[in-house]
């Protein structure tokens, strides 16, 4: 069997069988999964380069499209919390560097994406071009999300005494062929002129670009439906998953441990901001929860819907930080990295 061929069948299996188990994101981590058991099986890996590619400006054309004039107009109504963004992301970046810096002894491009609360596709991928270890974030952001996005319905049930049992989203079905075309022609579009551009992480930035502007003009009217989503995520798991081969079980035991030392500081400092912003915002405490809890933007989108909470303001919390991060990381990380040794202290 080819390589490709082989990848892509564990990775289905892997998903598959994460997906029965009712694990959040099944398909991103089944890739990484099914790469990350093949890569400790001594197995041949091989990606799917463009396919990855093409996953990564749909990423880009998702977040892009979860800006909207309702969500602009939000901004003021809810000004309070989302001033805090900035200086959320800012101490927790302030925290979690030096974590990984000096306690984990990562180089510094790895523990400075390995501290962003960005998406774990993005930061990966950005990680990647700015010379990460791409194992290490992988692993330490999936362990991230997949644990986050498992405290919060606990959370939500056994404090704030929700249920989660309200109507979630539409399925490609609802999205017109004319949509689908011109969110791939955003994603494809924006990719490779900001590519010919030289902007560092192309294939997320100019997709979300292109799709924002065409979001807000009204000529894209709807993200792109979960399965494009899902599909996106398992080729750009496959992606990331490929770099893998050659790891070994130290580098294994390493990766994990820090980020669940880093989800103790994340689960700290969000509970902490969470209780100082319910003082003076008009969100209740169970919507700030939401959309504080540095966990995966789609997946705590679902988890509004599934609760009856304001689901437009949590988004638009969680595509003010992930745009933030996206937008100024690459930028303060050449900054700092000008200024850092080149081997942890």
């Amino acid at each position: 069997m080819y390589p490709t061929a082989k990848t892509i069948l564990i990775c289905i299996a892997s998903g598959l069988a994460l997906d029965l188990l009712d694990i959040p994101l099944p398909y991103l981590f089944g890739s990484l999964g099914g790469c990350l058991i093949g890569a400790l099986a001594g197995m041949k890996l091989v990606g799917t380069p463009l396919m990855s590619t093409i996953s990564r400006t749909m990423l880009g054309v998702a977040i892009g499209t979860s800006i909207s004039w309702p969500l602009i107009n939000n901004m003021m109504i809810y000004w309070v919390s989302l001033a805090i963004i900035p200086f959320y992301v800012a101490l927790l970046g302030m925290i979690g560097l030096p974590y990984f810096r000096r306690i984990c002894g990562y180089d510094f491009p790895t523990a400075f994406y390995a501290a962003m609360p960005g998406g774990l596709q993005d930061m990966v991928i950005f990680g990647i071009e700015a010379g990460a270890n791409p194992r290490a974030l992988s692993l330490i952001h999936a362990t991230r999300v997949l644990v986050l996005v498992t405290i919060a319905p606990v959370v939500l049930i056994q404090i704030f005494g929700l249920t989660l049992d309200q109507p979630l989203g539409v399925d490609i079905s609802a999205v017109s062929s004319r949509e689908l075309i011109i969110q791939l022609l955003a994603g494809i579009v924006g990719w490779r002129l900001f590519k010919a551009l030289r902007v560092f992480g192309a294939s997320v930035l100019g997709p979300m670009v292109v799709a924002a502007i065409l979001m807000l003009s009204g000529v894209l009217t709807q993200r792109p439906p979960q399965e494009v989503i899902v599909i996106s995520q398992f080729f750009i798991g496959i992606g990331i998953g490929v770099h893998y081969v050659g790891i070994t079980l130290a580098e294994l035991r390493k990766d994990i441990l820090a980020a669940f030392g880093y989800i103790l500081i994340l689960g700290a400092v969000a509970a902490a901001v969470v209780a100082g912003i319910s003082r003076f915002s008009p969100l209740p405490a169970s919507d700030l929860f939401l959309a504080f809890w540095p966990a995966g933007q789609a997946e705590l989108a679902v988890l509004s819907l599934a609760a009856g909470a304001a689901v437009g303001v949590v988004v638009l919390h969680h595509v003010v930080r992930i745009c933030f991060v996206i937008l100024g990381a690459p930028i303060v990380s050449k900054i700092l990295n000008r200024a850092s040794p080149t081997r942890p202290s």
